[in-house]
């Protein structure tokens, strides 16, 4: 029986590219999505299929998960001073960190039960202290708070449950613009790649194009 992955922010950019890859890997994929119109469109192009899925809504993410794969894809960006707006500081975090984090949690029994699982975080380099942390408003917070996330519940969870985050790089999306040098496909592989990760790949780490980079 395939392996069954939940994939957030799945409709397009990067996240649709990670569930398509998904998809192509023979693995069961949902999209989780806020737009459910355009959430259930997307999935029909990739063989997927889609979920209301809104990160700030304690009923959808809370709910248990059927799954062994979970990419926490979907991201927020706002241009401006972390001090311009409380409502989009709190938006930034429920994205970055608080979803993410109930997300593992909902997910974690199925996994536990399967003695299975994979997790991947899609963090930044703007989240990484080595790199500066960046990004407008809070972005760069809500990243760091990400790659934190990634190092405590890898080290709270078996050893058969590999919880790792990625920088996907400068990748053609909304977020990044027409002018990035990186394809969404092309920045999904590493996605694609820790969200099948063998038995002894590696966990609790940050990557980018396949490579450890700094917190």
């Amino acid at each position: 029986m395939a392996r069954k992955a939940l994939v957030t922010g799945g409709n397009r950019g990067i996240g649709k590219a990670v569930a398509a890859g998904l998809v192509a890997e023979g693995l069961d994929v949902t999209i989780g999505v806020r737009d459910l119109a355009a959430g259930e469109a997307a999935a029909a192009e990739i063989g997927a299929r889609a979920v209301e899925l809104d990160l700030s809504n304690p009923e959808h993410v809370d709910t248990p998960r059927d799954v062994e794969v979970l990419v926490n894809n979907a991201g927020l960006l706002w241009e401006g001073s972390i001090f311009d707006s409380m409502d989009r500081f709190e938006a930034t975090m429920d994205v970055s960190l608080h979803g993410p984090f109930s997300l593992i949690r909902a997910c974690l029994p199925a996994m536990q039960a399967a003695g299975y699982g994979r997790v991947v975080n899609v963090s930044s380099g703007w989240g990484s202290f080595a790199e500066g942390l960046g990004g407008g408003g809070a972005y760069g917070v809500g990243k760091a708070a990400m790659n934190a996330l990634t190092v405590i519940t890898d080290r709270d969870t078996p050893d058969f449950i590999k919880i790792n985050a990625m920088c996907p790089g400068w990748v053609r999306t909304r977020m990044g613009g027409p002018g990035a040098n990186l394809s969404p496909e092309e920045a999904a592989d590493t996605g694609i790649w820790l969200s099948t990760l063998p038995e002894d790949g590696p966990s609790g780490g940050f990557f980018r194009r396949r490579q450890p980079i700094q917190w």
